[in-house]
């Protein structure tokens, strides 16, 4: 059987979070103010079709699979990258920190926006932080860095979204705020994963000393109107 992280988009989005999907037949895509995700059943050709009706209509998508799609009807591949998707159990012990970690909130969304829009940790839209939790560092009162939850297959959780204004960085910031992310979904009896780029071997260095390990490549593909 296909594990459920094989296919996290489809598992998330038919699952725990298919509030936030757009269903076409056989293909789905999150609502554009949560995110780029996307996918289909399988590979017949009415599922891709149904695919390749959303992107024409709603725009830009990304696809996470173990292998780059086949040629969907009205599309084109803008990127394809490999990314190593990485799991963890457990979690390194905490440690002190100078700096406080805050939640966030809807309070906060404008800032996280322009966080992320600005150091482009992966596809962040005006709403994504409401697909879970997330939490920051403010200095003198402005965001410079935050790690929060995305896609929630049933009995997982992503961690996602870490990132650090380039110049607060070196502080420690990202490490921190991971470690206790992933150790707060743990804490709910849940195991977590994220996605790295595979060539990424400073992030997967970072993630491998809080007790990440990897579990196997996908493929992440964004597609846009042909």
């Amino acid at each position: 059987m296909t594990h459920l992280l094989d296919r996290p988009v489809w598992s998330a989005f038919t699952g725990r979070q298919a509030d936030v999907a757009i269903r076409r037949g056989g293909a789905l895509r999150v609502h554009p103010d949560f995110g780029l995700f996307a996918g289909a059943v399988d590979n017949s050709a009415e599922a891709l079709a149904d695919l390749g009706d959303l992107v024409r209509e709603m725009g830009s998508v990304g696809l996470i699979e173990l292998a780059a799609p086949p040629p969907i009807p009205g599309t084109e591949v803008v990127s394809s990258a490999v990314c190593l998707q990485m799991v963890a159990e457990t979690v390194v012990s905490a440690w002190e920190a100078a700096f406080e970690l805050i939640p966030l909130g809807d309070a906060d969304a404008a800032e996280m926006l322009a966080l992320a829009t600005l150091t482009k940790p992966g596809p962040f839209f005006s709403r994504t932080h409401q697909l879970g939790s997330f939490i920051g560092v403010r200095v003198d009162g402005q965001l410079v860095a935050m790690a929060g939850e995305r896609m929630r297959p049933d009995g997982f959780t992503e961690a996602s979204g870490v990132c650090v204004h380039p110049d607060h960085r070196g502080k420690g910031y990202a490490a921190r705020l991971l470690r206790e992310v992933t150790a707060r979904i743990l804490a709910r009896g849940e195991k977590v994963f994220l996605h790295s780029y595979a060539d990424n071997a400073t992030a997967i260095g970072l993630y491998e000393s809080l007790s990440y390990r990897g579990r196997r490549e996908v493929v992440f593909t964004i597609l846009q109107p042909a």
